[in-house]
């Protein structure tokens, strides 16, 4: 776990904090006095009319290159992880973009969200792993998650708002976690073949489909209810999810053993944190209202 590869990967996360609240602004805003029966493509037009998400898309940009330097730097399940920090830097921002201040319960879970998280990488100790995945493992896997996201898709559109948008925030993770591990197989690629081998991978095309399916799974999260449902569901869906890429896409080796008890008390930490963060008014919207998609 190189401090490089941390430094990317915070960078990445703050961007994708940037984004998260800046385009839940924008949505809010677009909604704001309207019907929530509308169409969603005359939405998603007007929506990119505004300057507050277009920044946030900017954001999300930076945030994929940073991003895709990380997982050339290290393991898969070093860099989704660490980007679990998003939430962190989530209510920093929305508390300067909504003009909040955290209140005890909000320092106490930064807290806890933040110590679970060291300390889980730490005991965990991801490394090693291949740069690239054979086909057939991509075959497999691929399936599943694209059944399994498909599923939740449709699950959520008979849902409240806030469980649609948890639901929505788990089928987002899955995309991007898939993201993740197909950028990092296809600049594993770039050492040996160079530009000529990333630019005929198939996975670096497969990457931008799923990448651009992810963003617009987010926009309807985003949409269906409000970030205290969706993001933890987003944060550590995608975490967990990388972990499991890691190691059985790209052979990446944990520590387990004596470390295992630690480890949970860690994760259990993290867990905690992460949910009762996403309940600070800071990651929520102005108005705090919740819409149906």
């Amino acid at each position: 776990m190189t401090v490089l590869t941390v430094v990317l990967a915070l960078l990445a996360a703050l961007g994708n904090a940037g984004a998260s609240v800046l385009q839940r602004r924008g949505t809010t805003l677009e909604d704001g006095g309207r019907q929530a029966g509308s169409r969603w493509w005359s939405w998603a037009t007007r929506l990119v009319r505004r300057q507050v998400w277009l920044w946030g898309a900017a954001l999300l940009a930076f945030s994929g290159l940073c991003q895709a330097a990380a997982l050339a730097a290290g393991p898969l399940a070093v860099v989704q992880p660490v980007m679990t920090a998003e939430l962190l830097f989530t209510m920093v921002i929305g508390g300067a973009v909504f003009r909040r201040r955290p209140d005890v319960r909000t320092r106490w879970a930064f807290v806890a969200m933040a110590v679970g998280l060291a300390a889980f990488m730490a005991l965990l100790s991801p490394s090693g792993g291949h740069s690239i995945v054979p086909g057939s493992r991509w075959l497999w896997w691929g399936v599943v998650l694209a059944v399994l996201t498909a599923v939740l898709t449709l699950v959520a559109r008979r849902l409240p708002p806030a469980p649609a948008a948890a639901v929505l925030g788990t089928a987002t993770a899955i995309g991007f976690a898939c993201t993740a591990a197909l950028v990092k197989d296809a600049v594993g690629r770039l050492p040996d073949g160079g530009l000529g081998a990333l630019a005929t991978a198939w996975q670096a095309y497969a990457a931008i489909g799923v990448g651009l399916g992810g963003f617009l799974l987010l926009q309807l999260t985003l949409r269906a209810g409000p970030l205290v449902a969706s993001q933890p569901a987003m944060t550590l869906g995608d975490a967990f999810l990388s972990v499991l890429l890691g190691r059985v896409l790209f052979g990446e080796e944990l520590t387990f053993g004596v470390r295992l008890l630690p480890e949970l008390l860690a994760l259990a930490l993290l867990i905690v944190g992460t949910i009762q963060l996403a309940r600070s008014p800071l990651l929520t919207s102005t108005d705090g209202q919740e819409r149906q998609w």
